[in-house]
């Protein structure tokens, strides 16, 4: 079982700062999901916890202790990119990584092969982009690593086969094993991670558990009479995230308390108020593009 700490990673290319102070606790025997939109510094993070690219500041630590050589042996690595050789079979790429890894399972790899319908004869250089995601993903997961950190692991994947790479996931945590995995599909974080981290610009805005990031967040949505309502103290409460306005309709996104919010809001005047649950995606959209995450004209509301 290994607990990964990253704390205050920054990472630094010319004038951009990829990472920039980026902290999170990554806790054995769970599903983790890292979310951001592209360039957020996913990768980066990735490839610094690897040693594939050396942090401008910060500390990433294994169960306490910093990156060596042999903790290689227990981690798990598929890149976004294919790393596979193109003039080599699928059963070379197997028989290489059996020599490299002293828990790699030959037996283990061919079964995955065969889940993902991928004949071990075939040459790298006439598979498809999701066929090359499957072959590195039988060949991480027959490693038998502790640690495992999957670079968007269903890329180019048919909905069979990422159903396939979820059950895995979730079956190695089941193990005990740590799984750290990245995805634009942020349905399948929904249904596999446990925990999640969103990243934007390089910095870290949202994480914690999914169920309570869900249960948590609502968003409380009433009608007034009138395009010039106030709202009577309401965008001034704590729990009260963010308040959109378009017309003569008022959405609010709260991180508790919704039903009380949902009082007050009907008192100030709303009619047909109501409390809408958000899902992931709701909730990634608002920690990183709010504009995006209502179909409405955004102004916010200073506290009345």
């Amino acid at each position: 079982m290994s607990n990964i700490t990253i704390s205050n990673l920054r990472k630094i290319y010319g004038p951009v700062a990829a990472v920039n102070d980026f902290s999170v606790e990554i806790p054995s025997a769970s599903v983790f999901g890292l979310l951001g939109p592209n360039g957020a510094g996913k990768t980066t993070t990735f490839k610094c916890m690897l040693g594939l690219a050396r942090p401008t500041s910060g500390a990433i630590l294994y169960d306490g202790k910093p990156l060596v050589p042999e903790t290689l042996q227990r981690i798990a690595y598929v890149p976004e990119r294919s790393v596979l050789y193109d003039w080599m079979t699928v059963e070379e790429h197997v028989e290489m990584n059996r020599r490299a890894y002293t828990a790699f399972s030959r037996e283990r790899a061919f079964e995955l092969l065969n889940t993902f319908d991928i004949g071990r004869r075939r040459r790298v250089r006439v598979l498809s982009k999701g066929m090359k995601t499957a072959v590195m993903v039988a060949l991480a997961f027959a490693q038998n690593a502790e640690i495992l950190v999957l670079d968007e692991p269903t890329g180019g994947l048919d909905p069979i086969n990422q159903r396939h790479v979820l059950s895995l996931m979730i079956n190695e945590a089941a193990k005990g094993n740590s799984v750290v995995f990245s995805s634009h599909q942020i349905g399948q974080v929904e249904r596999a991670a446990e925990q999640i981290a969103v990243m934007d610009h390089g910095r870290l805005v949202l994480q914690g558990l999914v169920d309570d990031l869900k249960g948590d967040r609502k968003i409380v949505e009433g009608i007034f009479a009138d395009v010039h309502f106030v709202l009577d103290g309401i965008a001034g409460d704590p729990r009260v995230a963010r308040v959109d306005r378009s017309e003569r309709i008022v959405r609010l996104l709260v991180t508790g308390g919704a039903d009380d919010i949902a009082s007050r809001l009907a008192a100030a005047g709303a009619t047909g108020v109501r409390v809408v649950d958000l899902n992931l995606e709701d909730i990634f959209l608002y920690a990183v593009s709010p504009a995006t995450a209502t179909a409405d004209v955004v102004v916010k509301e200073n506290p009345s």
